[in-house]
């Protein structure tokens, strides 16, 4: 049959990347407690397209995703990158994948039990020697504001948040990237608020918890503070950005904090 996606096209104009998106697709993933865990992810694929191609074959994205099944995740991508770049004839490929994260959570006082999830994206790009990966996390966490508890005569306000850690590793001897867990991340991100989030509370644990932030008490810019305070300690770490923000409770608005850091 007719190729057309392999015609020449005469405008000249190289495309960055092409590729498929919103395709939701059951994968593995590394599990600290448990080493795997079935998630399903919505994932973009993409390579870039010389301006002398029409076209690029989309039908070739999902048939590599098909032969790539099962564990997705540092180790595995960069074979999937690899053989995207090679099955498409392009330069550079790309693959972007969101999914949830479940967690066992227990809470503190009654320790009932019940699953957290977390949203979290693998990002991974091969552009010619040059492997590039990116895990991020975005954490629920609880915030108590310094100055409402400083000036009130009782009580203090609070509010719900959600701190974003993105993170690039630093490579190994054999030039791979270190492992990062999704569970430290998440550790990192729980112990820099005022108290974590849980799935279930019982009233002992409402409690607990309420004191525990009124004890802890942090400003949205105290949040992205303390994650890059504990990120710049660990050697695994080359690159990270944190992005800290509270849904306030007593303002129409929300409050947020950032800051990107790199290793010298």
């Amino acid at each position: 049959m007719i190729d057309v996606q392999s015609r020449k096209d005469h405008r000249g104009i190289a495309l960055d990347r092409v590729g498929v998106t919103g395709l939701r697709y059951p994968i593995v993933v590394l599990d600290q407690a448990h080493e795997r865990q079935e998630t399903v992810a919505s994932i973009t694929m993409s390579v870039n397209l010389p301006h002398h191609f029409k076209g690029t074959h989309m039908s070739r994205f999902v048939e590599v995703l098909n032969h790539h099944h099962g564990e997705i995740t540092m180790r595995t991508l960069p074979r999937l990158l690899k053989d995207l770049r090679a099955k498409l004839d392009a330069e550079s490929s790309r693959v972007e994948l969101s999914f949830p994260y479940f967690l066992e959570r227990r809470a503190p006082q009654s320790h009932a039990r019940g699953l957290m999830d977390f949203e979290c994206r693998f990002v991974g790009e091969v552009k010619g020697d040059e492997l590039d990966f990116l895990l991020s996390v975005k954490v629920p966490v609880t915030s108590l504001c310094p100055c409402s508890k400083e000036i009130s005569d009782y009580g203090a306000h609070n509010q719900r948040g959600v701190i974003t850690i993105e993170v690039r590793s630093t490579l190994d001897e054999a030039q791979h990237p270190h492992l990062i867990w999704i569970e430290e991340l998440i550790a990192v991100a729980e112990a820099s608020g005022s108290s974590p989030v849980y799935p279930l509370l019982k009233r002992a644990d409402e409690r607990y918890v309420t004191m525990q932030a009124y004890d802890n008490p942090v400003f949205v810019e105290d949040m992205a503070r303390n994650v890059a305070a504990k990120l710049q300690e660990d050697p695994r770490i080359a690159w990270f950005h944190v992005h800290a923000e509270n849904f306030e409770s007593i303002h129409n608005h929300s409050a947020f904090a950032s800051l990107e850091w790199r290793r010298a």
